[in-house]
């Protein structure tokens, strides 16, 4: 990494203090904020113009990732990798979002969707299972994603308690799919449950609910939003009936810019209702917060002068947005390049938690907080991405400051090399220069593309 980096982690952790005796032994809570479809530069503390004091807050109180990586350019990927700790690809059928109404979108989930199997299975041993185990309350309040048959459902997978959509995205007030179906798809534990009300802010109102019933025992709560992915409905824009089919606001990239602020505002102030209900209770002292995003930004996003979008493998489909803060144990108003994949939070988790991680499954993550806790500085990393869809693949590697990106599908293949720690925006090409550096990266690809092959 390169100086400037290194100096800020070096200055940063010189006034922040050690570690105290009772943070390191005592189990944190954590609270995990996951935003949906975020740009890299949609919020406040990454150059956005939308108002997000909440985030921006935790931001300066805490860690500020600027090479945060999701998983996958899409939902269920990114989402699989976070519950697992592991890369998506090695549990099959989820290196794409599950379509609308359970749909497999490429040859392994529409085979896995055909025998009823498309979805996280509960034989991958799931985040919340593992803290459950280590003694936690756990609660699921927002977005699933990861399978709409019952038994997929997330308190198959450790949840004591779940509110939640089944699915990519609904309508926010009437929590139905896409037309022309109209399929309602908000659960409670499991249970189809009818409750009017704009999502981002019930998601709120659920959680605050939960945590004033958890009583003495560590918590994990889990908040994956919708917001920002469409329908791009702000939390004014309620009607008696949920949105036509005609709508453009069901189109994703399509947002109106006033739309989509808003929906992103409302987002940091739920985020603020959680986070002030924890000062209440009196455990902010020992509660760990996480917020990041699943994926990068749609055209409606502002993408911080990154390349790309969601669903491709340029940095602006997969780098976003994370900031962490744990009073007392990692360092305040630090901002780091360290590259870290979503992956890397759930061994860091089991890890603080003091759970155990399942022995038949270790973890592909880095355990980073463990680093910053440590007051380590950055370490090098080479890590893959891999999404499909259709006949199209996208692929790509980072090694370093060296990272290799190709699109193929039955009449294209495109192959690029950037250097990211200079070009962070992909704008200089230089394959044609180096070619014997893209042969290298694509060994590690390949080589790692036969290392996760899926078991089912």
């Amino acid at each position: 990494m390169n100086c400037i980096i290194l100096c800020l982690l070096a200055g940063s952790w010189a006034v922040s203090g050690p570690v105290t005796a009772a943070n390191a032994k005592t189990k944190p809570n954590i609270i995990l904020f996951l935003a949906d479809d975020l740009g890299y530069g949609d919020i406040g503390c990454y150059g956005g113009s939308a108002a997000t004091p909440r985030v921006d807050r935790l931001a300066r109180e805490g860690v500020r990732f600027t090479s945060f990586y999701a998983n996958g350019p899409e939902c269920s990927p990114t989402r699989t990798a976070l519950l697992t700790g592991r890369y998506q690809q090695r549990v099959g059928g989820l290196e794409c979002a599950i379509g609308t109404g359970n749909v497999g979108r490429y040859d392994d989930a529409i085979r896995l969707c055909a025998q009823h199997d498309l979805g996280l299975p509960v034989s991958e041993v799931s985040l919340a299972r593992q803290l459950k185990d280590a003694g936690y309350a756990t609660a699921l309040a927002g977005k699933w994603h990861l399978g709409y048959e019952d038994k997929f459902a997330p308190n198959a997978h450790g949840f004591d308690h779940a509110l939640y959509g089944l699915g990519g995205g609904m309508d926010y007030f009437h929590h139905v799919e896409d037309p022309p179906t109209y399929l309602p798809v908000l659960r409670l534990d499991g249970a189809p449950i009818r409750r009017h009300g704009y999502f981002t802010d019930l998601i709120a109102e659920d959680a605050v609910r939960w945590l004033r019933q958890t009583g003495k025992r560590p918590f994990f709560l889990y908040v994956p939003f919708t917001a920002p992915h469409a329908p791009y409905q702000g939390p004014d824009d309620d009607s008696p009936q949920p949105l036509p089919e005609g709508s453009s606001r069901w189109k994703q990239g399509t947002a109106d810019p006033r739309v989509y602020a808003a929906m992103i505002e409302r987002m940091d102030h739920a985020i603020g209702r959680i986070l002030d209900t924890v000062d209440e209770l009196g455990v902010a002292a020992n509660t760990l917060v996480i917020f990041a995003s699943d994926n990068g930004g749609t055209a409606s996003a502002r993408q911080g002068g990154l390349r790309g979008h969601k669903g491709t493998t340029f940095e602006g489909g997969i780098r976003v947005p994370c900031v962490v803060r744990w009073p007392g144990v990692l360092p305040e108003n630090l901002t780091t390049g360290q590259v870290m994949l979503t992956m890397d939070l759930t061994a860091s988790l089991v890890r603080a938690a003091g759970a155990t991680a399942p022995t038949d499954r270790p973890f592909d993550g880095l355990d980073v907080l463990q680093r910053l806790q440590d007051r380590q500085g950055p370490v090098a990393r080479t890590v893959f991405w891999r999404g499909r869809r259709g006949e199209q693949t996208w692929r790509a590697v980072r090694d370093g400051a060296m990272k290799y990106v190709s699109r193929q599908n039955a009449k294209v293949q495109e192959e690029y090399l950037f250097d990211i720690e200079k070009d962070m925006g992909e704008t200089n090409d230089l394959l044609a220069g180096r070619p014997e550096e893209a042969a290298r990266l694509k060994r590690l690809l390949a080589k790692w593309e036969e290392d996760v092959r899926p078991r089912r």
